[in-house]
């Protein structure tokens, strides 16, 4: 069983009617529910294998320059305190090791940094069966909501009644009581 965290896309950007940009949220659940990303908290071996491929792939900006950042950093530093290759190697390893490890927790904080929402967790054993789960309950709540909204409004009114005197009439029929 994997552990999902669940994000929901940032706010649309619009603009008003006098030209200014405004940010708002799509009022329907379906439109927020549909942009969902789903990150698995596990290893990420394609992460441990091809790390700036997979933050390319992600579109990892800021974690692909921290990446080539601390590369060249270890490898310089390992390399100026004349350490053997094979511990170069081995060190390059370890930090594709916390690639790997670490991945999912590397997309959450870039969607976070770029405006992302997390909705909740869910628990599957596979992303099909974590989406169900999550969207099932997803829609749930979103109904309940909509009708905690509908129950909490206050009914107006009724409007009121015309009174009538009787003398009224439809059409072209006589007055009641008079000649015809």
């Amino acid at each position: 069983m994997t552990v999902y965290m669940v994000f929901e896309p940032p706010p649309v950007h619009s603009r008003s009617k006098n030209g200014a940009a405004s940010r708002a949220y799509d009022a329907t659940a379906l439109a927020r529910a549909e942009g969902a990303a789903f990150v698995p908290d596990r290893f990420v071996w394609s992460a441990f294998l091809f790390a700036p491929l997979w933050m390319l792939w992600h579109r990892l900006w800021i974690v692909l320059v921290g990446y080539v950042a601390a590369s060249v950093a270890l490898a310089l530093a390992l390399k100026y305190a004349d350490a053997p290759a094979n511990a170069r190697g081995f060190a390059l390893l370890l930090l594709a090791l916390l690639v790997g490890f670490e991945a999912a927790s590397l997309r959450r904080w870039t969607l976070v940094l770029n405006g992302w929402r997390e909705v909740g967790t869910v628990v599957g054993d596979d992303r099909e069966s974590a989406e169900r789960r999550f969207f099932d309950r997803y829609v749930s709540l979103e109904t309940t909501r909509e009708m905690e909204a509908a129950l909490a409004s206050p009914v107006p009114p009724p409007p009121p009644v015309p009174q009538r005197d009787g003398t009224d009439v439809v059409g072209l029929f006589p007055q009641p009581g008079g000649s015809g």
